[in-house]
C-alpha cells in the first residue's frame, strides 16, 4: 500500500509516517508525530505532539488528536499520546496529550469516538469504547474495555468506568462506574445491569444473572459498600472471575461508586 499525501497537506520535518498512510488536503502533522501504516488523517485533521498513531486509524476533518493539555499545571516540554489500532476520531474531536513528559495519554484499540467528543489529559482508554457525540472526559479519566458513553455526557476528573459499563445520555458522572452496570442522571447513580451489552458481548444468561445477584448485592439490599463487598466475599459466587473483576473494582475505588 503506498503513501498518499495531499500536496496541500503540511507534515512538519521530523514526523514519521510508515508506507501506506493517507494524509488528506489542508491536515496538518507535527514534528513528533509517528504515524503507522493503514491510517488516515483526512482533509483538515491535524494530529500534533509527541503522538504515536497505530495501524488503520482515522482521524476525520477537523479531529485534533495530540491537542496540548488545558491543565494549568503545564510548564513546557514535549506532551505524550499514545493511540492503538483501528480507532476512529469523527468529526471535531479532541483528544489531548498529558500534561508532562513522564505522563501519557492512552487510548487502546478500536475505539470510536463520535463528533465534538473531548478525551483530556492523562485519560487511560481501553479498547472497544463507543463514545458518543458531545460527550467528555476529564483528566484523568479511567475507562475499561467495552464501554458505552452516551451523548452529552460528562465524566469528572479521575473517575473510572468499568467494564462493559454504560453511561447514559447527558450524565454527570462524579463517582466510579462498576463493570456491567448502567450509570445514568444528574448526578449519575447506578440504576442496573448493562444486560444487553452483556448479551451482545456474548455473555450466557447464567453470567448476566450473576451480574444481576451482584448488582441487588450493592445497590438493593441496604449494605454500604464494606458490608456488600464483604458478603460477595464469602459468597459461593466470589470465584466467578466476573465477581474478582467488580470485587477488585470496588475495594480499589477512591471515589465511591455511583
Amino acid at each position: 500500500m503506498a503513501t498518499e499525501i495531499h500536496p496541500a497537506a503540511i507534515i512538519e520535518p521530523g514526523a514519521e509516517l510508515d508506507e501506506g498512510v493517507h494524509v488528506g488536503a489542508y491536515a496538518y502533522i507535527g514534528a513528533h508525530v509517528r504515524i503507522a501504516s493503514g491510517t488516515h488523517v483526512m482533509h483538515h485533521a491535524t494530529v500534533d505532539g509527541a503522538t504515536t498513531l497505530g495501524h488503520d486509524n482515522e482521524v476525520h476533518p477537523y479531529a485534533y488528536v495530540g491537542g496540548k493539555t488545558h491543565d494549568k499545571k503545564y510548564t513546557g516540554g514535549i506532551q505524550r499520546l499514545e493511540v492503538g489500532n483501528g480507532n476512529t476520531f469523527r468529526e471535531f474531536t479532541t483528544v489531548h496529550c498529558a500534561t508532562s513528559e513522564d505522563l501519557v495519554t492512552r487510548l487502546g484499540d478500536h475505539n470510536l469516538i463520535l463528533a465534538y467528543s473531548h478525551i483530556a489529559h492523562e485519560c487511560q482508554v481501553g479498547n472497544h469504547l463507543v463514545m458518543s457525540s458531545h460527550a467528555a472526559l476529564g483528566g484523568h479519566v479511567i475507562v475499561g474495555d467495552h464501554v458505552n458513553i452516551a451523548w452529552g455526557s460528562g465524566l469528572h476528573q479521575f473517575v473510572r468506568i468499568g467494564d462493559h459499563a454504560m453511561v447514559g445520555a447527558s450524565s454527570k458522572t462524579v463517582q466510579d462506574v462498576p463493570p456491567f452496570c448502567i450509570c445514568d442522571g444528574n448526578p449519575a447513580t447506578v440504576r442496573t445491569i448493562n444486560k444487553i451489552g452483556l448479551e451482545r458481548a456474548g455473555y450466557s444468561s447464567d453470567e448476566i444473572a450473576l451480574a444481576r445477584r451482584i448488582y441487588k448485592l450493592f445497590y438493593k439490599d441496604g449494605l454500604n459498600r464494606s458490608q456488600a463487598i464483604e458478603q460477595l466475599q464469602s459468597s459461593e459466587d466470589a470465584v466467578h472471575p466476573m465477581a474478582r473483576t467488580f470485587l477488585d473494582f470496588a475495594q480499589s475505588s477512591e471515589r465511591g461508586l455511583a
